[in-house]
C-alpha cells in the first residue's frame, strides 16, 4: 500500500472525528482500511513463510513448505 492512500486513511479517521463523514467517504474508508490490512496480512504472511525453525534432530524445516504457503488468506 503507498503513502497516499495511508495518508487519505488518516485523513479521513480526523475528518470523522472532527465533523463526520458523508456516506461516499465512508465506503471509501472501509475499503481503504481492507485494502491496509490485505497488505499487512500478506507481509506478515511472507515474512512467516520464510522462516526455518531447526528441529532438536538437527533438520531444517520451512514453515512456509511446511503449512503449505497459503497466499492471500
Amino acid at each position: 500500500m503507498d503513502e497516499r492512500k495511508i495518508a487519505r486513511i488518516n485523513e479521513l479517521y480526523r475528518k470523522s472525528k472532527a465533523e463526520g463523514l458523508t456516506e461516499s467517504e465512508k465506503k471509501e474508508q472501509k475499503l481503504l482500511r481492507q485494502e491496509y490490512l490485505e497488505s499487512i496480512r500478506g507481509n506478515l504472511r511472507s515474512q512467516l513463510n520464510n522462516i526455518d525453525i531447526k528441529e532438536k534432530d538437527g533438520s531444517i524445516i520451512n514453515l512456509g513448505e511446511k503449512y503449505g504457503r497459503k497466499i492471500g488468506n
